[in-house]
């Protein structure tokens, strides 16, 4: 394999790692923080789908989700009232303390990016992983 790419993918690798254990001590899975996040800073009402469709993940997955974050206390279900089929998500209590506890150390990582690399170096690299993300997305249908 060439060695440009191997090098890549610990590159990337790395950055992942390192983003991810930025704030490791929280109580639920970092793709849990994010689906909090998600329903928390949202104006309207949340589906599982609306998760589905932002994060690019199966409505099972979803689901694991949702219902762990429920049974821990920060998520509730609530049905919908246009389609009695259906349910909204909503932050408890619990939920709010946390994502708000977690929000900036959440996002610091990020804004050590921006703040060290420089706005024009960010900005590229935000257009990079824009790009990555959809040339990936099409090449995982």
């Amino acid at each position: 394999m060439n060695n440009m790419l191997i090098d890549s993918a610990d590159i990337i690798s790395m950055f992942c790692r390192l983003h991810t254990n930025s704030k490791p001590d929280i109580p639920v899975r970092s793709s849990e923080m994010g689906v909090l996040i998600f329903i928390q800073k949202q104006d309207m009402a949340v589906t599982p789908m609306n998760i589905s469709q932002f994060f690019k993940i199966t409505k099972p997955s979803v689901t694991s989700m949702v219902n762990a974050l429920v049974k821990k206390g920060y998520l509730l279900k609530e049905q919908s009232e246009a389609d009695k089929r259906s349910y909204e998500l909503k932050t408890t209590d619990k939920g709010n303390k946390l994502v708000e506890s977690t929000y900036n150390d959440y996002y610091m990582s990020i804004e050590l990016l921006r703040d060290n690399m420089g706005e024009h170096a960010f900005n590229q690299f935000i257009e990079s992983m824009q790009l990555a993300n959809v040339i990936l997305e099409r090449g995982n249908k």
